[in-house]
């Protein structure tokens, strides 16, 4: 919008209130971009501190090199946040050298028009930032879900794994799980002679150690 330099003095007062609301929506914007950075740097964080939890178990191979490259995804995205250019704001040292002889009407329609362009390209700028921390959080989600399927699984793998100096015959583990009334008296005999018991006297037809046998 153009304006006469007659406009402009006229409408000084509200120019100025459009300045002033101008500035305090950017002072508002720079300050959610912060947020937006923070938010980022937490994310990063969080991820390096997963790929290394992840680092120092045992983890199932496919599923945990999934957790690592969305956790790679992660760092990278969040990285890239903060390290976009920073929100654009009024230059003290340029207003000052083009302004200070223009009217106050002047000044204050160039001031708005200059913030309203930073405004929109900060706008630009903004809205990158929040894909860009959207997608790093669904990565650190992501690698956190792997993370902890490739650890169960990992688990459960382990659980049903013998070693194989550790296997028992199932022969031998039946044998051992019968209870000792189910085992047939010749074996339980023959094992005891085996082990050198003797027989009881009544069985053998002799007398125990003390006594006398009558003899008919």
């Amino acid at each position: 919008m153009t304006m006469t330099p007659q406009e402009l003095e006229d409408q000084k007062e509200t120019l100025e209130l459009i300045n002033s609301e101008l500035a305090a929506r950017l002072a508002r914007q720079s300050e959610s971009g912060a947020k937006v950075d923070t938010k980022a740097v937490f994310l990063v964080g969080f991820a390096g501190t997963g790929a290394q939890f992840l680092a120092s178990r045992s983890f199932e191979p496919f599923t945990g090199t999934a957790a690592f490259a969305a956790y790679a995804v992660a760092v990278g995205f969040g990285i890239s946040v903060f390290n976009l250019a920073e929100y654009e704001d009024i230059k003290p040292r340029h207003v000052l050298d083009t302004y200070a002889r223009s009217e106050k009407g002047a000044t204050l329609g160039a001031l708005a028009g200059t913030r309203v362009g930073m405004f929109e390209k900060n706008a630009r700028l903004h809205q990158r930032k929040t894909k860009r921390w959207t997608v790093a959080l669904a990565a650190v989600a992501a690698g956190i879900v792997l993370s902890t399927v490739s650890l169960v699984l990992h688990t459960g793998d382990h659980d049903r794994h013998t070693e194989p100096g550790e296997r028992t015959h199932p022969h031998l583990l039946l044998r051992l799980l019968r209870p000792a009334s189910l085992t047939p008296w010749p074996t339980r005999l023959s094992s005891g002679r085996r082990r050198g018991m003797k027989a009881s006297p009544r069985a053998t037809g002799g007398a125990a150690p003390g006594q006398t046998v009558e003899r008919r």
